[in-house]
């Protein structure tokens, strides 16, 4: 069954779009989000920040931002189907309690099941530090680099079931320079980031994305 994509009401400056951001290490690209929201007119708010891991930077820096954040650990659940699906059980009753409306993937880790996207597709985003479709998976600039290539990117996407595949919404790109390594690679595409996703996600607070 392919997902039904049902895109977000129009944020105003009244009643912003109430959004929860998923994160699970450092936060960065999380952090730029909420200092735009913070600096500007915005027709989106972060009720909620997420991680599925404790102990990690974003979960400082959201609180740091007054922003409220949750862990949600992964169950201790033998079997790993069962596991999974219980954890996202409990992240969507998080976003829930929180009024969420549409969820942003800010660095998270985990790979979600079709059984938590499709109801939320067209509501859950997702920025990739490749030019999709090249390059998708975990590894983006370590794979970039391997297969010398001369541009590498970001990509801010709809989720969708399958892994980096969904509806491509933007990109931007930067030239794989002769002595990057994975770190400079990703330092420079991290820069394109933060600029990239906050515009688009104002793009979808104010009704002006098409549904896939």
């Amino acid at each position: 069954m392919t997902e039904s994509w049902v895109l977000p009401r129009t944020g105003t400056p009244e009643d912003p779009l109430r959004l929860g951001i998923l994160i699970s290490g450092s936060g960065s690209g999380m952090e730029a989000l909420l200092l735009h929201q913070k600096s500007s007119d915005c027709l989106h708010v972060t009720n909620v920040v997420i991680s599925d891991r404790p102990d990690v930077a974003g979960l400082l820096k959201a609180q740091n931002l007054d922003v409220t954040s949750v862990v949600v650990p992964l169950p201790i659940v033998e079997d790993k189907n069962e596991r999974r699906l219980l954890h996202e059980e409990e992240v969507n009753q998080v976003l829930g309690d929180y009024g969420v409306e549409a969820i942003i993937l800010s660095g998270y880790m985990r790979i979600l099941t079709p059984t938590f996207v499709k109801p939320w597709a067209g509501r859950l985003l997702n920025i990739h530090p490749s030019l999709l479709p090249n390059f998708p998976g975990a590894n983006a600039h370590k794979d970039v680099i391997a297969a010398k290539a001369t541009e590498s990117g970001c990509t801010v996407h709809f989720v969708d079931s399958g892994m980096d595949t969904g509806p491509i919404i933007a990109q931007e790109s930067v030239l794989v320079l002769p002595d990057d390594d994975e770190h400079s690679l990703g330092e420079r595409i991290k820069q394109k980031e933060h600029i990239l996703y906050p515009a688009v996600i104002d793009l979808l607070a104010a009704g002006k994305i098409e549904s896939p």
